[in-house]
């Protein structure tokens, strides 16, 4: 198999059409490639948003039979006396049929659209959800210390600046048991963040603050990755990213005292 998968395979793998053995090398290839994940992920977001929309707006029994004898009564030849009356009349709901028809036309190609976007944005913020949980285990497997060293606020934070195109503040206060252990300067989406590194008891916590640019959308809801929590928020100028194994409820104070720090800015949790 070629580095990723085809389109073809794409397609044929959300309609459930491999064979058994195409499906097992498939399967092997999405388990190391989050670029095929995210790209099976959306195939089969939008087969299945496209599918519901159709029946959505699947014209009305009526409306089949109000087209069905307009047709047919169109095909027919009118009687001499009443021949000019009928065209004028069958003009005018032809018309009106035409308008029907187009106005559910219309309304399909929006909601289809529609539902084009919120699949590449779901899918997109699956692969995001991967990528963070990835980086943030390769930072508990890595055998060298954070780029910063410090517990200090005051240590981490100047050290970003001149390095990421943005700032951020850190909490007075951290909640019981947590502690700051310092810091790395990584990329999501090919966008430079922060990662802050922080520990609660003995799990491990990163917590990364990228610039609100659209490259990088808010995961939403709490979502689960490989055992990790990772959950968000967003401010004006900022998206926050935490992720963890530890306790949800844990996680979540630390993200809102992060979240409480981001003073002068407007805050959108989610």
């Amino acid at each position: 198999m070629s580095d990723h998968l085809s389109p073809v395979n794409l397609n044929s793998l959300a309609d459930g059409e491999l064979s058994a053995e195409d499906l097992a090398i498939a399967d092997e290839h999405l388990a190391g490639c989050p670029s095929c994940t995210t790209d099976a992920l959306y195939q089969a977001f939008l087969k299945a948003a496209t599918a519901r929309a159709g029946q959505r707006y699947s014209p009305p029994a009526h409306l089949l039979k109000k087209i069905t004898y307009q047709s047919e009564r169109q095909t027919s030849e009118p009687h001499p006396e009443t021949a000019a009356r009928s065209r004028g009349r069958f003009g005018v709901l032809g018309w009106a049929t035409a308008a029907a028809v187009l106005l559910v036309s219309v309304s399909v190609l929006l909601m289809q659209r529609s539902v084009h976007q919120a699949a590449i944005a779901s899918a997109e913020q699956v692969a995001l959800v991967i990528e963070v949980s990835d980086q943030h285990i390769a930072t508990l497997a890595a055998s060298s210390p954070p780029q910063v060293v410090s517990s200090d606020k005051h240590t981490v934070k100047p050290w970003f600046q001149g390095r990421i195109p943005f700032s951020f503040n850190l909490p007075d206060n951290l909640p019981k048991g947590t502690t700051l252990d310092g810091a790395n300067l990584t990329y999501l989406s090919n966008q430079p963040v922060a990662q802050l590194l922080y520990s609660i008891g003995k799990h491990r916590v990163s917590v990364f603050v990228a610039r609100r640019s659209g490259a990088i959308r808010p995961v939403g809801p709490a979502a689960e990755q490989s055992g990790f929590h990772v959950m968000s928020f967003s401010t004006d100028d900022l998206e926050v990213i935490a992720v963890s194994d530890v306790d949800q409820a844990r996680l979540s104070d630390l993200v809102s005292v992060i979240e409480k720090a981001q003073t002068g800015t407007h805050k959108q949790v989610n």
